[in-house]
């Protein structure tokens, strides 16, 4: 049987979802819901304080977005402008201008945030 406790270590945080899993679908109205209410308050708190996630780096944003909307390289041409940039951009050969970033928010709906973030090019041969 669990007992509710503070989420102090990984130990704690995993018995926690554990019980949250067993007792999911309580009905409105009874101990178990209220139980779960607690749980998932705990959680939340002990996941926003140990376990922050990091935004992506622009780049992986742009493929997710093309990827989880069905856009080709071509739908990205508009934002960032000819076949050969895109390529350039995607490929970490050349990187994202203030311009690009505007447009790929706007158009595209990226956060602009996630986009000014600083990412890494790809070296090029010598």
């Amino acid at each position: 049987m669990y007992y509710l406790q503070p989420i102090r270590n990984q130990e704690d945080h995993q018995a926690a979802l554990t019980e949250i899993e067993r007792i999911f679908d309580a009905p409105q109205g009874t101990p178990e819901f209220d139980k779960l209410d607690i749980l998932a308050t705990l959680v939340e708190a002990y996941e926003n304080k140990y376990e922050s996630i990091l935004a992506p780096e622009p780049i992986e944003a742009i493929l997710y977005y093309m990827e989880s909307r069905g856009l080709t390289r071509q739908d990205l041409e508009p934002a960032i402008g000819s076949r050969a940039r895109v390529a350039e951009i995607l490929n970490r050969k050349r990187p994202l201008t203030l311009e690009m970033i505007r447009r790929l928010h706007e158009q595209l709906g990226i956060p602009a945030q996630t986009l000014i973030q600083p990412y890494l090019l790809a070296l090029s041969a010598v």
